[in-house]
């Protein structure tokens, strides 16, 4: 049942405008980068790795997090405006397909923006006269972090899924992104989904900030199944409430 779950999901969003909101905003932090990276060559030194510090220092700060909360809002956000809960819960699928259809979207609009902004960060180099390709080390670097958001992305889809209000879950995912930034620094991102995602693409980083990647991936697979179970759990309890 799960295939059917996915497509009907996909069904929803095809002829949507959220793609085009996900190719245009990473742009922002793109252009703030390299922009930030020629206005301070005379420190910057490393090439492609400084470009990397500036790019991701505002996407993994400000863009990231909230852009996926935007997905996991706007693909609840049939059921919380038609107020059809009943309809969603009678639906000839189990409830946990139900949540895992929408969560596997949500996961690969993870990968999605950090494939997109792979493509966006190499051509800021070319813009900015950076010699020979981006180092793989920094795609493994963007890789990671949509690993790193995969937790945020199992969270964020509970969040949509409980508040009704389609701004509040980009909120706190843009004010969890500046913890997480906090907490990444004071090393304690492992105990935090959005320090996760940053740790995982060593924002404003340009060496591996990742020293325990057992732990990483510990870490990162706990926090998809916890927040993914209590979505589970929520959407069965609310099944029970709306019968």
């Amino acid at each position: 049942m799960l295939p059917i779950c996915v497509t009907m999901e996909f069904r929803k969003l095809r002829h949507s405008h959220l793609w085009l909101v996900f190719l245009v905003i990473p742009l922002i932090p793109t252009v703030m980068g390299a922009g930030n990276y020629l206005n301070n060559l005379g420190m910057l030194k490393s090439e492609w790795y400084s470009l990397w510090t500036q790019c991701s220092l505002f996407y993994s700060n400000f863009f990231y997090g909230p852009l996926i909360a935007l997905y996991c809002a706007y693909i609840w956000r049939v059921e919380h405006l038609n107020h059809n809960w009943n309809q969603l819960m009678t639906m000839p699928v189990p409830v946990r397909d139900i949540f895992l259809g929408k969560l596997v979207l949500a996961l690969g609009c993870t990968v999605f923006l950090q494939l997109w902004l792979w493509v966006l960060f190499a051509a800021a180099g070319r813009y900015v006269g950076l010699p020979g390709q981006p180092p793989a080390e920094i795609l493994v670097w963007i890789l990671r972090g949509s690993v790193g958001g995969m937790g945020i992305a199992a969270l964020q889809l509970l969040l949509a899924m409980i508040i009704r209000s389609f701004a509040v879950p980009i909120a706190l995912a843009l004010l969890g992104s500046i913890v997480g930034f906090l907490l990444s620094n004071g090393g304690l991102g492992l105990y935090w989904p959005y320090s996760l995602m940053l740790m995982g693409m060593n924002a404003n980083k340009d060496t591996d900030m990742v020293g325990n990647l057992v732990g990483f991936g510990v870490s990162a697979a706990a926090f998809l199944v916890l927040f993914t179970a209590l979505g589970i759990w929520y959407l069965k309890k609310k099944d029970i409430s709306a019968s």
